[in-house]
């Protein structure tokens, strides 16, 4: 099978498909339920079809591609939590893919799951994609979890949320770039597209920007009435951007420090609490009004409702190219509960979960 590019429209009868409601909070948050947890070791994966290059696709070394620059390098967190999500997420980046064989994928895994999770994320990742191009890079909890203050919803308060800080660290010198990604999400459109947005002089994150939200939200009145706190945002765009989708110069964030000017407010925060949403604020305190705008296209975020009550949402206006169910409700989580969300029909055909009625051969 050939990767393509393809044009992705939301069908009518989609949208149609599904009119329940959303389901009780406890199966729909996205930190796991009861249930969730005892399923979680006996998830059975389904073998991804294999998808190989266009024609007209560079050549890149087998060997060498998580070190080449001709390569997409994709960054993606890894534990038993969301392993379908992440699963769904692999799919559609190759399904959608030109070149699929010139991505090459990095999953940082932490190091506080056990030795046989962490032998059960890889081999799942090589049963059903075999010929998958990756490195699961571990990640030592510790080294953010003092940093971390309790938010408005604990599975925002997880260590692994917080590695996305730490990706220059974890991620050889060797990669430059990379396109981080949320495992609650899934890509119609070809990651290369996305990959190859311009970053320059000291630019090094690009990312959807909403220049509408309001942006006040996102931080306490403890740090607005503080002037030598919010005049951090002087003469900068107070835009809200998602970090759960961002191409990052990792050579620039290297030599810019950025996990240590993150960090110092992460530690601020500690002392006098300055914001309520864990790892997303100190992201805007060092990035917000100084990031490349990415078309709205590239995150069509919040499908999975608030953080409170994770409800059904529409998509925004506009063309699609990633659909993101940020928020509390996941659309695994709501299909198992046979209460899906009607936006879930559109992440249900990269689903790989191996149902034990399933007709496949």
């Amino acid at each position: 099978m050939t990767g393509s590019s393809l044009r992705f429209l939301v069908p009518l009868s989609f949208l149609l498909l599904l009119s329940l409601g959303p389901l009780s909070s406890a199966a729909e948050d996205g930190s796991g339920s009861t249930l969730q947890g005892r399923r979680q070791k006996r998830q059975q994966f389904k073998e991804a079809p294999e998808f190989y290059n266009s024609p007209d696709c560079l050549t890149v070394d087998s060997d060498e591609i998580l070190c080449s620059p001709a390569a997409v390098h994709v960054a993606m967190t890894l534990d038993t939590q969301y392993l379908r999500g992440s699963m769904a997420a692999i799919l559609s980046i190759l399904q959608h893919s030109a070149c699929p064989e010139n991505v090459a994928f990095h999953f940082v895994s932490s190091t506080s799951t056990s030795t046989s999770n962490s032998t059960l994320l890889h081999s799942t990742i090589v049963a059903s994609f075999p010929y998958l191009k990756f490195k699961v890079y571990p990640f030592d909890d510790s080294s953010v979890a003092r940093l971390i203050s309790s938010s408005i919803r604990s599975a925002l308060d997880c260590p692994l949320n917080y590695a996305r800080i730490y990706l220059a660290n974890i991620i050889p010198p060797c990669v430059r770039r990379v396109v981080y990604l949320d495992s609650d999400l899934v890509l119609v459109d070809d990651i290369a597209k996305l990959s190859a947005t311009p970053l320059g002089g000291s630019t090094i994150l690009a990312a959807p920007e909403y220049c509408n939200a309001n942006f006040t939200a996102y931080f306490t009145p403890t740090f607005w009435s503080n002037p030598s706190l919010s005049s951090t945002f002087s003469g900068r765009k107070r835009c809200y951007f998602n970090t759960g989708v961002m191409v990052i110069d990792l050579a620039g964030w290297r030599t810019g420090d950025y996990t240590t000017k993150i960090e110092e407010w992460m530690e601020l925060q500690k002392r006098m609490r300055i914001y309520e949403l864990g790892s997303l604020p100190p992201f805007l305190l060092v990035f917000a009004g100084r990031i490349v705008s990415v078309d709205h296209r590239w995150n069509q975020h919040g499908l999975g409702g608030d953080n409170f009550w994770g409800l059904c949402r529409d998509l925004h206006p506009g063309p699609v190219s990633l659909l993101h169910w940020s928020g509390k409700g996941k659309p695994w989580v709501r299909l198992d509960a046979n209460r899906p969300c009607p936006l879930d029909a559109l992440w249900s055909p990269y689903d790989l979960l191996q149902t034990p009625f399933s007709l496949d051969s």
